[in-house]
């Protein structure tokens, strides 16, 4: 896609008329540096011509003036230190006539006082002229300057005049870039319902043939980072029709009125070249619901920007062929009269990927990388839980980074490995003093979330655990978290199990506390509060919620009593201690396991899932990712098992060394080892 320019032409600037002015004075100084002038009266003139020291006389008959120039000897008589060698002296005076002037001039010849040349100047006073209105033509030319600045008609990005005009960017259908459906990875459901409206503007009597209208707005809605403004983009590459482009925050403005000044003249503009598409980016800007500005004094611009903007899309005149797609990530907090059918009818959610949809997206952003063949993108959208697109693209330019770093030509797993953990805990600081008592602490520490999380049934799988400091925190566990819909009780109470294990074990292995647990208290009183208050998992307080999904959040009051806030805490205290106890008496029970692997994590710095295997053995668990993937490896191998029965030509033999074991009809692949 392009943007359509305006056409070149020539743009005047204040600094051409700084130039002008620059030039003429020095041009003017340099026919001067020459010469030096001196104005007499007609009776000193007379006198030096009767001296003998006036060499030339030149009469401008024009100004009633004539100069004279003197000799090298007398120049030097009457302006002394002034001269300089080959410096032209000139006496100037005024004449009472030219004819006069002519009479004294044959008298001077006829006495001998005067030989030299007499000229006649015939100028018609341009310069005179120039030095008399030249500062008061300068003063209309930078007047009209700055008039022609202040109403925009320079070709600048406007004036005052202009203030209220649309700052919209029109993109057409025949730029050299365009990005289409098949750049966006994944959101199928969203590409569907967005496909829907661009064959809608394609093919219009499919749909009115059957009395359907053509849909009023599209709101996408997600977290960020998701691909909202990347379907909009996809949009504009696809539709054959003008796409303006806009931010919410383009309304806004210092001045009273030009916000809603600005709507009014995008949709002129729009209307003009319907049937098209308008896309409002960050539309929170001033879609915020209205009436609930805490701030009284504050000026009501985005309120009348807003009033504006529903008028347009859907008041008492008629707005057909213009569709508005609007994007944000704060949904909750626009106005319910924006929301409506008429206005948006639809509203498009577009959720954080799931595996499928990670895997895709990492095909898309490894087209232009160099990887080798040790890299899984399987393995790599398995890691990357819970990450949006644009998480996943820093994914791939950071491992690309790394493997540059260290002078790699192609990219590989440990790469990309490396690079997952970067975005994840951070940069580590390796150099980062830590004392020998410091450094087993977070060993002791760390290897009590991998015991605790290993022999419960909902915690989430464990990758690798690392003392190395990374970030702001000392020390780091990775787990693969569970992609579920819906979240049991006894999830929740697994993970906060798991995360009180390092603090449980510090207590017990080591004898006292410390403040390294500060991020794993904050998360379990978070999640303690959520089954309480919010999803009602609590036993003296069940199937009651105080969440409030309109994000109100009651004002200034909250929802319950203080006897009920007491319950509330007295609950909260109870969930989480009797979690602590049970990840001690996890501990207790595996004291042995978990001395091997702090001690493990003292000599290596990190330990991998292998490493908890050969202590603990194998989980009795397998986790819904695990039976996703181990069932998507079957049925590949089957497609596989098919296609080879179909040749005729494989052989057990060959089998057996691709890891493939026949019996029959059943076919099962060994997955390779997972070591990052």
């Amino acid at each position: 896609m392009s943007q359509l320019k305006p056409k070149k032409g020539f743009k005047f600037s204040i600094f051409w008329a700084y130039a002008l002015v620059f030039i003429f004075l020095g041009g003017m100084l340099l026919l001067d540096e020459n010469s030096v002038t001196k104005d007499v009266n007609f009776t000193e003139f007379e006198k030096e011509v009767e001296a003998k020291g006036i060499s030339k006389i030149v009469v401008n008959a024009a100004k009633g003036e004539a100069e004279a120039v003197l000799t090298p000897e007398r120049a030097k008589v009457i302006f002394k230190d002034k001269i300089q060698p080959n410096t032209k002296a000139v006496l100037r005076t005024n004449i009472p006539s030219a004819d006069k002037l002519q009479d004294k001039i044959e008298d001077w010849r006829a006495s001998g006082a005067f030989t030299g040349d007499v000229e006649y100047e015939r100028s018609s006073d341009f310069m005179s002229l120039l030095w008399s209105f030249g500062p008061i033509l300068l003063i209309i030319a930078f007047w009209l300057f700055m008039m022609r600045r202040v109403s925009g008609k320079d070709g600048g990005p406007g004036g005052v005049f202009n203030v209220g005009k649309s700052k919209a960017k029109v993109f057409d259908k025949d730029g050299s870039e365009k990005v289409t459906f098949k750049d966006v990875a994944g959101l199928s459901e969203a590409k569907t319902e967005i496909e829907e409206i661009v064959e809608f503007l394609k093919n219009p009597q499919r749909y009115t043939n059957l009395g359907g209208k053509i849909p009023k707005g599209a709101l996408l809605v997600g977290p960020p980072g998701t691909g909202k403004t990347l379907l909009a983009k996809a949009v504009a590459g696809e539709a054959d029709v003008p796409f303006f482009s806009m931010s919410g925050s383009d309304f806004v403005e210092m001045f009273v009125g030009v916000g809603a000044s600005r709507v009014r003249d995008l949709f002129r503009q729009a209307k003009e070249k319907a049937p098209c598409i308008v896309f409002i980016d960050e539309i929170d800007a001033v879609g915020r619901a209205r009436g609930k500005n805490l701030n009284m004094s504050a000026n009501d611009e985005r309120e009348s920007t807003l009033n504006q903007l529903l008028t347009e899309m859907d008041g008492f005149g008629t707005n057909s062929g213009v569709i508005i797609l609007a994007a944000t990530n704060r949904a909750d907090i626009l106005d319910k009269a924006l929301m409506r059918a008429g206005r948006f009818d639809r509203q498009i959610y577009v959720d954080l990927p799931d595996l499928p949809e990670r895997v895709a997206i990492f095909n898309v952003h490894l087209r232009n990388i160099k990887i080798d063949e040790t890299v899984d993108v399987d393995l790599l959208a398995r890691q990357t839980p819970g990450f949006s697109g644009a998480d996943i693209a820093n994914v791939c330019n950071e491992a690309a980074l790394i493997a540059a770093r260290h002078n790699k030509t192609m990219v590989g797993r440990s790469d990309f490995v490396a690079a997952v953990d970067r975005v994840i805990g951070g940069l580590e600081k390796r150099n980062k003093i830590t004392t020998d008592e410091e450094k087993r602490a977070i060993a002791i520490h760390e290897a009590g979330h991998a015991t605790v999380s290993w022999h419960l049934r909902y915690a989430n799988p464990l990758i690798k655990v690392t003392i190395v400091p990374r970030g702001k925190a000392l020390g780091a566990a990775w787990y693969l978290p569970e992609e579920r819909q819906i979240t049991p009780s006894q999830a929740i109470l697994d993970e906060i199990c798991a995360t009180l294990g390092g603090r449980a074990a510090e207590e017990l292995f080591i004898g006292h506390i410390s403040t390294g647990a500060a991020n794993d208290l904050e998360r379990v009183t978070k999640q303690a509060y959520a089954m309480v208050i919010y999803y009602g998992m609590s036993e003296q307080l069940p199937n009651i919620s105080y969440y409030d999904s309109t994000g109100q959040n009651y004002g200034f009051s909250k929802p319950y009593s203080e006897d009920r806030a007491r319950l509330i805490d007295e609950e909260v205290s109870r969930i989480i201690a009797e979690q602590y106890e049970r990840a001690k008496e996890i501990l207790r029970s595996h004291s042995q396991g978990h001395n091997e692997l702090a001690d493990k994590l003292i000599t290596n710095e990190v330990i991998f899932t292998e490493d908890v295997e050969k202590i603990f053995g194998k989980r009795p668990w397998v986790s819904r990712t695990e039976e996703i993937l181990a069932a998507r490896e079957e049925d590949e191998s089957e497609e596989k098992s098919n296609v080879e029965s179909n040749d005729g030509d494989s052989t057990e033999d060959e089998n057996a060394e691709n890891g493939v074991t026949t019996d029959g009809n059943n076919v099962s692949v060994t997955p390779p080892p997972y070591r990052p």
